[in-house]
C-alpha cells in the first residue's frame, strides 16, 4: 500500500501541472484583464488607484506619451488581449507593475516556477500575499464542506438502508416525499427561506444572519466559542445539506436493494444467519463501496460549487467567494493561488477515496494496480 501511495503522489505532479497549464492560457486569453479593471476604476473616481501600482498621477498617465510610447503600448496591447480598446499610453504605464510588459511565454515560465516553489505572489487588488489570503479564507470553506458532507452521510446512509429494508412500505413512501423535496429545492433558495423564517426576516430571529462567529468571539470562553460557532453554522449547513442528502439517500437505497436480491444473501439466509448479521456482515460491505468511494467527490462538490452561493448569501468570507471576486477583478495571482489550493485538495481527496476503498473491503489490493 505504501508503494501505491508514493506512486499516486508522484503521479499528482504532472496532473497538477497539466491543469495549471490549461488554466493559465485560458485565463490569459479571457478579455478584460487587471489593467482593464484598473482603468475602469480610474475612469470612475479614483486618482490614487493608479499610483498604488505605478506611483503616477492619473492625469499624468492619461496624457499622450508620444509615438514611441504609443508603439510600445500597441505592442503590449497586441500581446495582452484584456487590454484591447484601451489607450496605448495608459497601457504602457500600467502594464509593467502587473508583469504584462513581458511576453506570454516568459510569464508562463515565471508562473509555473512560482507555483512549484509555492510562491503565490501578491494580490493585485487586495492588501496581502495570496498565501495569506488563502489561509485566512480556507477555514470558512473547509468548515462548510466538512460539516455538510459529514451530516449528509450521517443522514443518508441510515435512511437509505432503512428505505431498502422497508422497500414499498409506508415509511418508504413518506421518506421518498422528503427526498423528492430535497431534489426539488435548490440550496440557495432554501437558504433564503431559512433567513426569512429564522434569521429575523419576517418571523423569528433565532439564528444570526451573517458571519461565522460573533463580533465578541475573542472575549468568550472556550465552551461559549464552540457554541457561538455552531450557532452561526446551523443555517448555512442546513441549506447545503438539503440539496445533498437526497441523491446519496437514493444511491444507498438502490445499492442495498441490488445486494439484498443477490444469491449470496439467499444462501446466507438458508444457513440460518440473522437478518442483522446478513445486512451488516455481508450486504453492508459490498453495498457501501460505492457510497464510501463517493465521499471525496461529495466533499469536493460541496467545496467547489455549493459553498459559493451560501458564502455570498450568509456573508461568509471563504475561499469560494474569494476566488469568485478574484475572477471578476481579474486578480491573476489570486485566481491561480486559489485554483492551486483547490487542485491540491482535489488530488489529495482522490487518494483518500482509494484508501477508503481498501479500508472498507480488504479484498481490494492496490499494490497490483498500475496508477
Amino acid at each position: 500500500m505504501y508503494a501505491y501511495i508514493i506512486r499516486r503522489i508522484v503521479f499528482m505532479i504532472p496532473t497538477l501541472f497539466g491543469i495549471m497549464v490549461v488554466n493559465f492560457f485560458i485565463i490569459q486569453a479571457a478579455p478584460g484583464g487587471p489593467v482593464h479593471q484598473l482603468i475602469a476604476q480610474l475612469e470612475g473616481t479614483a486618482v490614487d488607484i493608479t499610483s498604488r501600482f505605478t506611483g503616477v498621477d492619473a492625469n499624468e498617465v492619461a496624457a499622450p506619451a508620444g509615438d514611441a510610447a504609443g508603439a510600445a503600448g500597441n505592442d503590449i496591447q497586441s500581446r495582452y488581449r484584456g487590454a484591447r480598446g484601451v489607450p496605448p499610453a495608459l497601457i504602457l504605464t500600467l502594464a509593467p507593475p502587473f508583469g504584462f510588459a513581458k511576453p506570454i511565454y516568459v510569464r508562463f515560465f515565471i508562473t509555473m516556477k512560482d507555483l512549484v516553489m509555492f510562491r503565490l505572489g501578491d494580490s493585485y487588488f487586495r492588501n496581502g500575499t495570496v498565501i495569506e489570503l488563502v489561509i485566512d479564507k480556507l477555514p470558512v470553506s473547509l468548515s462548510l464542506g466538512v460539516w455538510t458532507t459529514l451530516i449528509v452521510y450521517l443522514i443518508s446512509i441510515p435512511l437509505g438502508i432503512a428505505k431498502a429494508v422497508r422497500d414499498g412500505t409506508r415509511f418508504d413512501i413518506v421518506t421518498s416525499g422528503i427526498v423528492l423535496f430535497g431534489y426539488a429545492i435548490p440550496g440557495y433558495l432554501f437558504a433564503i427561506l431559512l433567513i426569512v423564517m429564522f434569521a429575523g426576516g419576517s418571523y423569528w430571529s433565532v439564528f444570526p444572519l451573517r458571519g461565522l462567529v460573533s463580533t465578541n468571539f475573542d472575549e468568550l470562553s472556550w465552551g461559549m466559542k464552540i457554541a457561538d460557532y455552531a450557532w452561526h453554522m446551523v443555517l448555512p449547513v442546513v441549506s447545503m445539506v438539503i440539496g445533498g442528502f437526497a441523491g446519496l439517500t437514493n444511491l444507498t437505497k438502490n445499492l442495498f436493494l441490488e445486494e439484498i436480491h443477490k444469491q449470496y444473501v439467499v444462501t446466507a439466509r438458508a444457513k440460518g444467519l440473522t437478518e442483522r448479521g446478513i445486512m451488516y456482515g455481508h450486504v453492508f460491505r459490498n453495498a457501501m463501496l460505492l457510497v464510501i468511494a463517493g465521499f471525496p467527490a461529495a466533499f469536493l462538490g460541496v467545496f467547489f460549487t455549493g459553498v459559493l452561493m451560501i458564502e455570498i448569501i450568509f456573508s461568509l468570507d471563504g475561499l469560494g467567494r474569494l476566488g469568485y471576486e478574484a475572477t471578476l477583478a481579474r486578480d491573476y495571482p489570486l485566481i491561480f493561488g486559489s485554483l492551486y489550493v483547490f487542485m491540491l485538495i482535489g488530488l489529495f481527496m482522490t487518494l483518500v477515496r482509494d484508501l477508503m476503498y481498501a479500508w472498507i473491503d480488504p479484498r481490494i489490493n492496490f499494490e497490483r494496480i498500475d496508477v
